[in-house]
């Protein structure tokens, strides 16, 4: 939520595969922001997901399995929104309809995003806002509503067959790792990695280990 190609940009220079960053901006709900993806992707490729992308690569799953070749689920969570998190979601809007987009971005940084060890990258952190306020207060209120009102994918997981890495950093409060170990237990033959001092984004946090985990994912 929130990042555009910045995000990737360890992975895209370093994995020499041909490759793009999906437009998770262009819908206000996942069924949709799919279905626009899937137009523009080639017949066969490898969906790789963070957070948002990766409930995102849930439904790319349940419309088009055939299209899939790899799967790859980083920092995620595949249950619903809980009411508790609707309510959340809610009070975000409000707070960014009255102009507080860059503050509701700052508050949220160093706590919610970053393992400890990394809470003092400046360069991190910079680039983790300027995302943010480069895509604006309305991408923020399309990724939300997409978010709040997106279905329950764990009935998804024991349907998805292809080779599957599950990633997600040791000091995620987000998307925990007991999430990646249900992902990993019910889709079949995943294999789990957990990546220490690494919290939600890693793939800017970690990038040598989150490219590893993709290189030997991409390998089967």
């Amino acid at each position: 939520m929130m990042c555009d190609a910045r995000l990737w940009r360890p992975q895209l220079d370093a994995i020499d595969l041909p490759s793009s960053v999906a437009d998770m901006t262009s819908a206000d709900n996942i069924p949709d922001l799919a279905r626009c993806v899937l137009a523009e992707a080639p017949d066969e490729f490898a969906a790789v997901g963070l957070s948002m992308g990766g409930i995102l690569a849930f439904e790319l799953w349940r419309q088009a399995p055939e299209r899939i070749t790899h799967l790859a689920l980083l920092d995620t969570n595949p249950h619903a929104d809980s009411a508790e998190r609707q309510s959340m979601r809610v009070r975000q809007l409000e707070e960014v309809a009255s102009g507080r987009l860059r503050q509701l971005a700052i508050e949220s940084l160093k706590p919610a995003y970053l393992a400890q060890a990394n809470r003092d990258d400046e360069t991190l952190l910079d680039t983790i806002l300027q995302m943010a306020m480069d895509l604006g207060d309305d991408v923020f209120r399309l990724q939300t509503l997409a978010l709040k009102q997106r279905q329950d994918s764990v009935p998804t997981l024991a349907t998805i067959d292809c080779p599957t890495a599950v990633i997600c950093g040791s000091e995620d409060t987000l998307c925990p790792v007991f999430l990646h170990e249900l992902m990993a237990h019910e889709i079949h033959a995943a294999d789990l990695t957990i990546i220490e001092k690494c919290g939600h984004l890693s793939s800017l946090e970690q990038p040598a280990d989150t490219n590893t985990a993709l290189m030997r994912l991409f390998a089967h």
